[in-house]
């Protein structure tokens, strides 16, 4: 785990990086704090997951535990989350920061339902984050050429029955370690 602290208007949120699953977690108790305006965190957190709990919400049962920082500089274990359940967390804190968040997952959620009706509108969203990006139209026609490419690739693994996950990454990694010398991780 490599340790990060985050600013979120001038309050530091405790981050740890997972290298092996290459996803990052969030202090709670630093999140809750910020957007509920506590002077608390901690009491906040725990009456929070108290209410959660009795609602049946799943995320706090599946809220890890990791050793990070405290204010007096020893490694304590803390409750973290990563990004989909600190979204979850954050639906169900009441105040006005958090609204933006809230708005700004319920416009998501429509854009997904769209996408599920229009697949199409997938391509438009891809090809306008792309250009917002600063990437230009030659680049992202090569992008979308190599994950057609792709796409038939593993559809041919598919027909041949390999198996998705291990020997996918298996096989990625040996393609990629072909014309780069380096593996997908690197």
């Amino acid at each position: 785990m490599d340790d990060k602290l985050q600013i979120f208007e001038d309050k530091k949120i405790r981050t740890a990086w997972n290298e092996e699953t290459e996803e990052w977690y969030f202090s709670v108790v630093d999140v809750v704090s910020v957007l509920a305006d506590s002077v608390d965190g901690r009491k906040y957190w725990n009456k929070l997951k108290q209410r959660l709990k009795k609602e049946g919400n799943e995320t706090v049962t599946n809220c890890h535990q990791l050793k990070m920082r405290a204010t007096d500089g020893k490694m304590r274990l803390t409750d973290v989350a990563d990004t989909e359940q600190l979204l979850r967390i954050i639906q169900s804190i009441p105040s006005p920061k958090a609204e933006p968040f809230k708005l700004w997952l319920a416009q998501v959620g429509r854009e997904r339902i769209e996408e599920t009706i229009d697949p199409e509108l997938t391509i438009e969203r891809a090809l306008e984050t792309y250009l917002k990006k600063g990437y230009t139209r030659e680049w992202i026609n090569q992008r979308l050429q190599a994950i057609q490419v792709r796409k038939e690739l593993t559809d041919e693994w598919d027909a041949r029955g390999v198996q998705k996950g291990v020997e996918y990454a298996i096989l990625t990694d040996e393609i990629t370690k072909a014309w780069s010398g380096m593996t997908t991780r690197k």
